[in-house]
């Protein structure tokens, strides 16, 4: 593992896919626990999909809960890493993860020890831009009440969130979206600075 490095270098593997996962909790006082059980999950999924069983971490980041008022601030992360494996089967990995957690999935965006989230594979889009564009474009309001049956890459909310952008420059700040055309590093940067309030590199170790 290398933690906290410029991702570019595993984009050029011929193991896989280079494959973005963002991970977070907010279920679990203190947040020294909070930071040990993303870190550890990090690893989990890591040696579950990683082809060659390399990959890179980024730092942890203590990011406020969102929505507003779900309950304690997160511990959030990215890894990078190739897999072989198709989406379906790697979402699939990430869902088992999350209920050996402890995760239950009663409430979209409700308070959660372990979020694991399949952010892009390669340069994959699925099902299609079309509906790629429905999810991305869709209302706040109806993000809350409504979520896709079917698997949407890349993560249609990938560039809207801070939290998610910060710890993916740590690892691949130089993937380019397949839709917008634009770099983890150059959508961090078009964030609005209410879109990076109150996000800060947690210095701890991971193992």
């Amino acid at each position: 593992m290398r933690v906290g490095i410029d991702g570019a270098s595993l984009a050029m593997s011929e193991t896989g896919k280079l494959t973005l996962i963002a991970i977070g909790g907010n279920a679990v006082q203190p947040r020294a626990d909070r930071a040990e059980i993303v870190a550890t999950f990090a690893e989990k999924a890591a040696a579950a999909l990683a082809h060659d069983g390399d990959f890179s971490m980024s730092h942890l980041y203590a990011t406020p809960a969102y929505p507003v008022g779900i309950g304690n601030e997160f511990v959030n992360a990215a890894i990078a890493l190739h897999s072989l494996m198709d989406p379906d089967d790697i979402l699939q990995v990430l869902h088992d993860l999350e209920r050996h957690a402890g995760r239950i999935r009663t409430k979209r965006w409700g308070p959660r020890p372990i979020d694991l989230d399949l952010v892009s594979l390669g340069n994959v889009i699925l099902p299609d831009v079309t509906t790629f564009n429905f999810w991305r474009d869709m209302p706040l309001a109806d993000q809350q009440t409504t979520w896709p049956t079917e698997t949407i890459l890349p993560h249609p909310r990938v560039q809207d969130r801070g939290f998610v952008l910060i710890p993916l420059s740590d690892v691949a700040p130089d993937w380019v979206h397949p839709v917008s055309g634009l770099t983890v590093r150059q959508m961090r940067d078009a964030l609005r600075p209410d879109q990076l309030d109150g996000i800060k590199r947690i210095d701890v170790e991971t193992s």
